[in-house]
């Protein structure tokens, strides 16, 4: 097609758009090729656009996303905003609605998070969970965008499908956000990270009883009988000088199942599903075998 009858249709059309787009410095994915997450939060958003949108748009979307076109991004309580620069020379639009929860969902899951010890307290710590999307699906309360009324999505480009490419590209962007900052999806959920802190120590409180009189803290006195010189101390010097009658190891279940593979977490180049099951399995003999061990001692030494 020569370049007038190329100007003549542009003009017919004003919502013709080409393919290739303007040259822009946003924000370039880190990842340029291959997955755009590192997290399985951030591989879970990712997945939850999959089924929305056409393979074509969600390439052209990895595209611009890893080409710089997204300018901006800002996340707010249940909205995403962004501005994506198309072939047109005023960058396009784009708005992401994740439905926020209720207070009453919320509730729920902050009641099921504070009666879990070990997950408060990375929370409180600042840090997420790796299975902290098993306690929100306990109290049937969606984390991640599960159906399309949950996720909605508008963008000014004259495209007719929703979601279109630059849609995408704010979505892949975002994952990666999530990686760095995994509280940005309570964020859209309509809970900030310090509300969500806020919400544990209130929980974590109740029911304990608190004295009006504080008590100053005094240590018992502590007495110690003279050490000998190390010349006379030889003899013993690797070993201990007296019986440890009088110590007792006190064992018991762990009030946290599986508390050092939940904090540890997993190494990104595994498969978290046959491996953790293998790793749990695998823990728990462990656990039940020294249980079973302790426990035999401790009754021979009372028979």
């Amino acid at each position: 097609m020569s370049r007038k009858h190329s100007s003549y249709y542009e003009n017919y059309w004003p919502s013709y758009e080409s393919t290739r787009p303007r040259p822009a410095d946003g924000i370039k994915a880190r990842a340029q090729r291959g997955s755009f997450t590192s997290t399985w939060w951030g591989d879970r958003w990712i997945k939850a656009l999959t089924p929305l949108m056409d393979s074509g748009r969600l390439s052209r979307g990895r595209s611009y996303a890893r080409k710089g076109q997204v300018l901006e991004i800002n996340i707010h309580p249940g909205k995403v905003t962004a501005r994506v620069q198309g072939s047109r020379p005023t960058p396009y639009k784009v708005t992401i609605e994740l439905k926020p929860l209720t207070d009453g969902q919320w509730g729920a899951v902050f009641d099921a998070l504070a009666g879990q010890a070990l997950y408060a307290a990375q929370l409180l710590n600042g840090e997420m969970p790796d299975d902290i999307e098993s306690v929100f699906n306990a109290v049937h309360v969606p984390l991640f965008p599960s159906t399309r009324g949950d996720l909605g999505s508008d963008c000014s480009c004259p495209d007719w499908a929703n979601p279109c490419k630059h849609v995408a590209a704010v979505y892949y962007l975002l994952g990666e956000r999530f990686d760095a900052d995994p509280f940005l999806l309570f964020t859209l959920r309509g809970r900030t990270k310090e509300q969500v802190a806020a919400e544990l120590r209130k929980r974590r409180a109740v029911g304990a009883p608190v004295s009006e009189e504080l008590t100053p803290y005094a240590p018992a006195a502590i007495s110690a009988a003279p050490v000998a010189p190390l010349a006379e101390s030889l003899a013993h010097y690797w070993g201990s000088a007296q019986a440890l009658a009088g110590f007792r190891v006190q064992i018991a279940e762990p009030p946290v199942a599986l508390a050092l593979l939940k904090r540890v977490g997993l190494p990104d180049f595994i498969e978290p599903g046959f491996f953790r099951a293998q790793l749990e399995r695998s823990y728990s003999a462990v656990t039940e075998r020294a249980l079973a061990v302790a426990f035999a001692e401790s009754k021979s030494e009372e028979a």
